[in-house]
């Protein structure tokens, strides 16, 4: 399941006995694992009697035994094993996937853990945790599938964010006018890693200070004001609009501010780089939304790379890689400053091939 349907499914339905947390995405596993405990343990104080937790690989017996466990002042036992290899895809000591070599002979020990899975104590809970996105053929993912719930939290990414926030703007009961949607898909589409700690820290604040019910461009700027990605990335719109006094003016604003001339250096190679990326795709045939998946950002923001992209040469958007490469080297041996970033800013707004 993904995040939304765990997350509806422990508000509507009965606890289960088993669970997997999987994925990329820790803000939904931590999220989850809260509210999985919120459920077992109404009243705080039960958890510190309750809850048994165990880190990394440990022998399937002693995992069996902390299970069977039977609680003392307390009616439940839970046990949580976090940083488990148990789901990972097995692979035999030359590298290959076990899955292609002959079959192997039983694991007793698994076999037991599989067969106490499926019959769990009435008292007895357990809640593995694997940062990774487990192997569905594995004989205990189709266990705990079977016997209890499985979370898959994939990574939010630009072009997959729009769930997280449509969920949280649920939550806090408030909608979002075009103008700063289009901000929001545009300040997201900066960041290499999306916050969602932070965000989510900065919504509720939004929500806690603001009467609005709908949110504006002015009221999201003012939540992204702190995130550096964010503040140069209209920095980045005067470069796909070549507009070149604009970029220059942005330019010299964010250095007067203080920003760091690699962070600033970084992001431009990454804009000129999926600028690159979009000109190949559009050589294949991908237009306007269709950018979104392979760019691996929102469809809005991928239909305007795209428009941007066509303003660009491959030789002018190559020649500019090289120099970015070059000033990356030169800025952070001291041996340069900001006027190898307003070259590269000339050269890409001017220069025609």
């Amino acid at each position: 399941m993904n995040f939304g349907e765990f997350m509806a499914s422990l508000r509507k339905g009965s606890l289960r006995h088993v669970y997997l947390l999987s994925g990329e995405e820790n803000y939904y596993i931590g999220k989850a694992k809260e509210r999985i405990l919120e459920r077992l343990f109404p009243v705080k104080e039960e958890v510190q009697d309750s809850l048994q937790q165990a880190e990394g690989d440990m022998d399937t017996d002693e995992l069996i035994g902390l299970i069977e466990t039977a609680p003392f002042f307390t009616d439940k036992n839970v046990v949580l094993l976090k940083n488990t290899s148990l789901f990972r895809e097995s692979r035999t000591e030359s590298g290959e996937k076990s899955q292609s070599r002959a079959k192997k002979t039983p694991d007793k020990k698994m076999e037991r853990l599989l067969q106490l899975l499926s019959d769990m104590p009435e008292y007895a809970y357990v809640i593995f945790v694997a940062g990774y996105k487990p192997d569905r053929r594995r004989k205990l993912y189709k266990a705990v599938e079977q016997y209890g719930a499985v979370l898959e939290a994939e990574a939010v990414r630009p072009w997959n964010i729009n769930g997280w926030l449509q969920g949280k703007l649920q939550a806090m009961n408030r909608t979002m006018d075009r103008e700063a949607e289009l901000y929001f898909a545009s300040a997201v589409s900066m960041m290499q890693q999306i916050p969602l700690e932070y965000m989510e820290k900065e919504f509720d604040k939004l929500a806690l200070f603001s009467v609005e019910r709908r949110i504006t461009k002015e009221a999201l700027a003012e939540v992204f004001s702190g995130v550096p990605e964010v503040s140069a990335f209209a920095l980045m719109d005067a470069v796909s609009a070549k507009n070149v006094r604009k970029a220059l003016m942005l330019l010299r604003r964010q250095i007067a501010d203080g920003a760091y001339q690699p962070l600033l250096l970084g992001l431009l190679a990454r804009h000129v780089r999926q600028l690159w990326q979009a000109k190949e795709l559009q050589a294949k045939g991908y237009r306007g939304r269709a950018l979104a998946k392979p760019l691996e950002l929102s469809p809005v923001i991928a239909e305007r790379l795209g428009r941007a992209a066509e303003r660009f040469s491959v030789p002018v958007l190559k020649k500019a890689m090289l120099a970015l490469s070059d000033a990356d080297y030169l800025l952070k041996t001291g041996q340069a400053g900001e006027e190898l970033l307003e070259k590269v800013l000339i050269g890409l707004c001017c220069e025609t091939s």
